[in-house]
């Protein structure tokens, strides 16, 4: 069960923030989890523009610390996904809010997630199960300063992180003049990683990323043909 102090640990209007990302187009954008336990009503309310998969987070969350043995309190709960005017969509959302509730209940350290950016799906039973634009989420993580916390299944995925910088600019000129979608986006970045584990690179470079952009280009091309 829940500390009985971890409830009034931070008072009613204490507000627990965790970072996770939102994906738009080819862009990663910053989010604000913003969770608060506060006095009332019990009930469980997730606001800021979430998509039908965010808004069952309530129930993938509250399932899942409960096979973790916790329960949440019965309180208002609100979480806030800011910014409120940016769409939210994705699964991805269920580990930043269930860590930032056991942050604000006091099951782990208030601090404990301050310096990272959080994403994962949860299950009923409690495991994590990976999500889709870990690599992106984790290069968005490093030009933050942020450590990035996902699912071990994705850890492969987030070491690639770190392309050299004239890569990166190169990627987004790409990105932004080729009109990628978001898909289209991580593919890229895919390619360019497996050209580098090919190639024996530590890391993701701008020939690689160059090269992965050139077979995009030519995929265009050849589909316009057709």
């Amino acid at each position: 069960m829940v500390p009985r102090q971890g409830l009034t640990q931070f008072g009613a209007d204490m507000v627990q923030r965790v970072s996770t990302v939102s994906f738009e187009g080819s862009e990663v954008r910053p989010v604000d989890v913003q969770v608060q336990v506060a006095p009332g009503l019990p009930a469980f309310a997730i606001v800021g523009l979430p998509d039908k998969a965010v808004s069952e987070a309530r129930e993938r969350v509250r399932s899942a610390l409960i096979a973790s043995g916790l329960a949440l309190p019965a309180r208002r709960i609100t979480i806030n996904l800011a910014p409120a005017d940016l769409p939210k969509e994705g699964s991805h959302y269920d580990l930043p809010i269930a860590l930032g509730l056991m942050a604000a209940i006091g099951a782990i350290p208030h601090d404990a997630l301050s310096g990272f950016t959080v994403l994962g799906e949860l299950g009923l039973d409690g495991s994590i199960a990976p999500v889709a634009g870990v690599l992106p989420a984790a290069i968005g993580a490093n030009t933050r300063g942020e450590g990035l916390m996902c699912p071990a299944a994705c850890g492969p995925e987030a070491a690639w992180a770190s392309p050299d910088a004239s890569g990166l600019t190169l990627l987004r000129d790409a990105a932004e003049a080729m009109r990628l979608s978001a898909r289209g986006y991580h593919r890229v970045l895919r390619v360019a990683r497996t050209l580098a584990d090919l190639d024996g690179a530590a890391k993701v470079g701008r020939v690689h990323l160059a090269e992965a952009l050139s077979y995009r280009a030519l995929a265009d091309e050849i589909r316009r043909a057709a």
